[in-house]
């Protein structure tokens, strides 16, 4: 199951994408597919065919994990 990430990558705009698996300290490159703005709108610096690209870690500021549905669902301890 894909994770829904927001990427933020130094100097550019956040991006919405996926990735497969969440990153390890060991890791030197992020891989995201269908990347996109936040608005839905295709990068301008991309070709329309591409779907998935890969970002080296020293570019990207930091990445948010977008909870899924499934997650937004859970409901926890609630005290009134």
């Amino acid at each position: 199951m894909p994770f829904k990430v927001i990427l933020h990558i130094s100097g550019e705009e956040p991006i919405i994408g996926e990735i497969d698996e969440m990153p390890t300290p060991g890791d030197t490159v992020l891989i995201v597919s269908n990347p996109s703005k936040r608005d839905g709108k295709d990068l301008a610096y991309l070709d329309t065919d591409v779907t998935t690209v890969i970002w080296p870690w020293d570019k990207i500021n930091f990445l948010e994990i977008v909870p899924s549905e499934a997650e937004e669902e859970i409901i926890g301890f609630v005290r009134e």
